[in-house]
């Protein structure tokens, strides 16, 4: 294909090229709430149906984690529409540093992820046949990073629950299915999202992005917000919804 530069050979301007990739990516994103909107509906679902076995896998994350994730994607949000704004001023140095940083917040989130997955590992809330959401309940010096006035509180919860859901343990392996697919996705769109930051970061410190020119940083720059405003979803979902704490 003819190529004048960074101008492709189907385009007459570079506007019309950054006005026909912004289009593309929006429409992609449509179908990306689309695809998130369902398995949220089937969360929903299963929710209203088994609301306390629900509550009670809810009770089971760590809100300090939760919540401080959150706020380091917020944080990368900002970072990236700074990385945005330097690319349209011409600032290119600013550009590569608020790209790391966009990078280095997303790591930070990562592992702020695998603490918490290992948790529910040690914690044997994976969904499977040694799945037990009374584990640390009733094996209290084999989870020592929950204190105990929480899993005093968590047995009072879980007592309830099983009262109102004789079929507990089995129920509570929806929520964590639920979770673990939902977070897993939203982890994959992230780890692409990585991806294409590096990209970004590998052509920033070329010098190719200017004024004229800062498509590549707009378009990824769309995508991480999406996949920010996730985030902002799912965390009220699984995290603060029937909470009791």
């Amino acid at each position: 294909m003819h190529r004048t530069g960074e101008l492709y050979g189907q385009f007459k301007t570079l506007e019309q090229q950054k006005e026909t990739a912004t289009l593309g990516m929006w429409i992609f994103l449509i179908t990306e709430v689309m695809f998130f909107g369902g398995i949220m509906l089937a969360y929903a679902l299963n929710r209203h149906f088994y609301y306390p076995a629900f509550a009670a896998g809810s009770n089971t994350l760590s809100l300090k984690l939760g919540g401080f994730n959150t706020v380091v994607l917020l944080a990368s949000s900002f970072t990236m529409a700074l990385a945005v704004w330097s690319s349209q001023v011409g600032k290119k140095t600013l550009i590569s540093i608020f790209l790391l940083l966009t990078i280095l917040l997303g790591f930070v989130f990562f592992g702020v992820k695998y603490v918490e997955y290992s948790q529910k590992f040690h914690h044997h809330l994976v969904p499977g046949k040694k799945f037990d959401i009374f584990y640390c309940v009733n094996n209290p010096a084999s989870c020592p990073d929950v204190a105990a006035d929480e899993l005093m509180e968590e047995s009072n919860l879980l007592d309830e629950a099983k009262a109102a859901d004789p079929d507990l343990n089995a129920h509570a392996q929806l929520y964590y299915s639920a979770y673990f697919g939902m977070t897993g996705l939203h982890a994959l769109h992230m780890v692409i999202g990585a991806g294409l930051l590096f990209w970004l970061l590998k052509g920033s410190l070329a010098g190719r992005f200017t004024p004229q020119w800062n498509t590549p940083v707009d378009i990824v720059g769309l995508y991480w917000h999406f996949v920010d405003i996730v985030w902002i979803y799912l965390f009220p979902l699984l995290y603060l919804i029937d909470r009791h704490k």
